[in-house]
């Protein structure tokens, strides 16, 4: 585990910053992903749908209804081969009726699989309420879930999820409002103000003076005429200009659950000295069996013998000079023979101590 943190940890040095195109930045505003979602009904499953719970058989009754079709009242159809399902899709900018969607198509109640199902004719909706796309098509399922008689299971995967490529058919475009917003609004993915000046200072040298500015650490405003025709032409321009981005913040992140830690090559430690023990505490139990005399009332027992013996490793001292870099922090921790929990207590330590100036996220 230490030669993979060390590795892992040399990995992230500090490197020359190269330069990155402004659309693997950010994203311009409007030009976003829509959710959709929808209700519907599976059909043609063997004997693994939802039997007959209501919103199922309502679900049918509603499908039923659209054919002239209509159950008489008091009378819930028994729906083992049926099933009610979530379908969910993205609804991706600039995109225009006519064009397939992939969706996703989730077991809403006790369907134990959707293998073999087809997806009845489902409205999509998004957070308007407005219809922006139908689906319909057979399922593809990854999973497999099979119970015997006496109650055995075996799962592989999920089966009670699956998906339709191309299974839903765009119904209406969304108007992303950039061609008759007052400017272009470009939106880093992370906040930072040396990177939005310097994505600003870009723009307005291969554009032209006083096109851009940054108004926060995440958004560039940018002066362009009305018109989609130009803005898209314009946009397409600012997209592949080469940024330097600004060095990360230094930062160290645990997951306190799995013991791996990262930390960044802009950590750097202030003059501390470090020692770090090891106690361990070893409890053998060894109980003996105790006889009686022969002809005696006694009976035979069993009498506990515990021994308890406290080893505590003791280690020499180490210092960090002023400055030290993540490759000396790598060595001193791997000559300790420190652990991942172990290098954890001692990164909050420097940073408590003041010595170690790095956000310290533990997830």
């Amino acid at each position: 585990m230490r030669r993979i943190l060390a590795v892992i940890a040399l990995l992230l040095l500090a490197a020359p910053v190269e330069a990155t195109r402004i659309k693997d930045l950010g994203t311009f505003q409007g030009l976003r992903t829509n959710q959709l979602t929808g209700y519907g009904i599976v059909v043609g499953l063997a004997g693994t749908g939802d039997d007959s719970l209501d919103y199922a058989t309502q679900g049918m009754k509603g499908v039923a209804s659209r054919f002239g079709f209509n159950l008489p009242a008091g009378i819930n159809p028994a729906l083992k081969n049926a099933a009610a399902v979530m379908v969910t899709a993205n609804l991706p900018a600039f995109v225009k009726p006519g064009q397939p969607l992939d969706v996703t198509v989730s077991a809403l109640g006790k369907a134990k699989s959707l293998r073999g199902g087809t997806l009845l004719m489902t409205p999509l909706r998004g957070a308007d309420n407005q219809i922006y796309a139908m689906a319909q098509g057979n399922l593809a399922v990854g999973g497999l879930g099979i119970e015997a008689a006496d109650g055995s299971k075996v799962s592989v995967n999920v089966p009670s999820a699956g998906r339709i490529p191309g299974g839903a058919t765009v119904e209406r475009a969304v108007d992303a409002g950039f061609a008759t917003a007052p400017e272009l609004l470009f939106n880093l993915a992370e906040a930072d103000l040396t990177t939005v000046r310097r994505v600003a200072d870009a723009i307005n040298r291969s554009v032209g003076p006083g096109r851009a500015r940054a108004i926060d650490a995440v958004s560039v405003a940018i002066a362009a005429p009305q018109g989609a025709e130009v803005r898209t032409a314009l946009m397409g321009q600012i997209e592949n200009l080469a940024v330097d981005p600004a060095d990360a913040a230094a930062r160290v992140i645990v997951n306190a659950r799995t013991g791996t830690i990262v930390i960044n090559g802009a950590v750097r430690i202030a003059p501390a000295a470090i020692t770090h023990g090891k106690l361990t505490v070893r409890v053998d139990e060894k109980p003996m069996v105790v006889q009686p005399a022969p002809f005696s009332r006694g009976q035979t027992a069993v009498e506990p013998s515990s021994t308890i013996d406290v080893e505590e490793e003791t280690r020499q001292m180490f210092a960090f000079q002023p400055g030290a870099s993540l490759a000396e922090i790598v060595k001193a921790v791997n000559a300790i023979g420190a652990s991942p929990a172990d290098l954890v207590a001692i990164l909050e330590a420097l940073k408590q101590a003041g010595a170690m100036k790095a956000e310290l996220v533990v997830l």
